[in-house]
């Protein structure tokens, strides 16, 4: 029978805590690093290790999952001081399941292999509750060996893997996710506000839709949130933001016109700007809140 592998997780927040309790479940072995003690002991009370620093995580792990907010926090985390590169052995596999940059994740995966590192981007899609159940989607990008054996390690984890190309297709691909994601969004909270503002029950239209054209996951998840008001998180509307940030650069530099897209990461910057960025997807129904003068109170 082969032994569990183990697995150095950098980053602990409320992903990264959902991806350690599903490889937990699911017989890992698992060291863990975030700068966060409190952080940490929740994965640790489940059945992780606790390490003081990146470095220490790594040390005799076959790879190591990165679940980072920020470039400059996956730089610090691999390259900074009591980074993982420091507690890596030759030819370790990194596997960054952060939402960054394509452009920064090439750089990145530059710098690990000048270090003798490997590297696959692996951002994924479904958030928190599919995580829970092994069921994210995952888009990755890196060279095929890499990717085989990284999708071997996230088996449990996610049920569907795709390579899309070199490292920072998958980066890419979770831009375009997040342009579709955001702009359905935007449409359904739309949709909601003008059922309730005609004295529709919002929460009987993805029933009456269902099977139809307009019908789809986030349609039959959401709407019943919205006309309920329900905000509890699974994602934030600043990271939206800066997603939609990211499919703007690629856009600039490959001349591809966004228009609607645009509009939708000006909402979300909007919503931001007035101190809800840390709340669920869900709270965008607060930008319809009646007159202008009313909106955000």
């Amino acid at each position: 029978m082969t032994s569990p592998r183990t697995l150095a997780l950098i980053g602990a927040g409320a992903m990264g805590g959902a991806i350690g309790a599903r490889l937990l479940a699911s017989g890992s072995r698992l060291c863990v690093y975030d700068p966060s003690p409190e952080r940490r002991a929740d994965l640790v009370a489940k059945g992780a290790t606790d390490s003081t620093s990146a470095a220490a995580a790594t040390q005799g792990a076959d790879a190591a999952i990165l679940s980072l907010n920020a470039p400059h926090i996956v730089r610090a985390a691999v390259f900074g001081p009591g980074g993982l590169a420091e507690g890596a052995a030759p030819g370790l596999l990194i596997i960054d399941m952060s939402s960054i940059a394509p452009e920064a994740t090439r750089t990145l995966a530059a710098e690990a292999a000048a270090r003798g590192l490997r590297w696959v981007d692996s951002p994924l899609s479904g958030g928190i509750p599919k995580a829970a159940t092994g069921e994210l989607t995952l888009m990755q990008g890196g060279d095929a060996a890499d990717v085989a054996e990284a999708q071997a390690l996230l088996s449990r984890l996610a049920s569907n893997q795709t390579r899309m190309g070199p490292v920072g297709a998958g980066q890419t691909t979770k831009l375009i996710n997040q342009v579709l994601c955001g702009l359905n969004f935007l449409a359904v909270a739309e949709a909601t506000a003008l059922a309730e503002a005609a004295g529709v029950d919002a929460a009987l239209i993805p029933q009456a839709l269902r099977g139809g054209r307009a019908d789809s996951a986030l349609l039959q998840e959401y709407m019943p949130r919205y006309a309920a008001r329900d905000y509890r998180r699974t994602g934030r509307i600043d990271n939206m933001v800066k997603d939609l940030d990211g499919a703007a650069e690629v856009a600039r530099q490959t001349g591809t016109p966004m228009p609607l897209t645009m509009l939708c990461a000006e909402v979300h910057r909007m919503l931001t700007a007035a101190g809800l960025g840390g709340e669920d997807q869900a709270a965008l129904m607060e930008f319809f809140k009646g007159p202008q003068k009313e909106r955000f109170a």
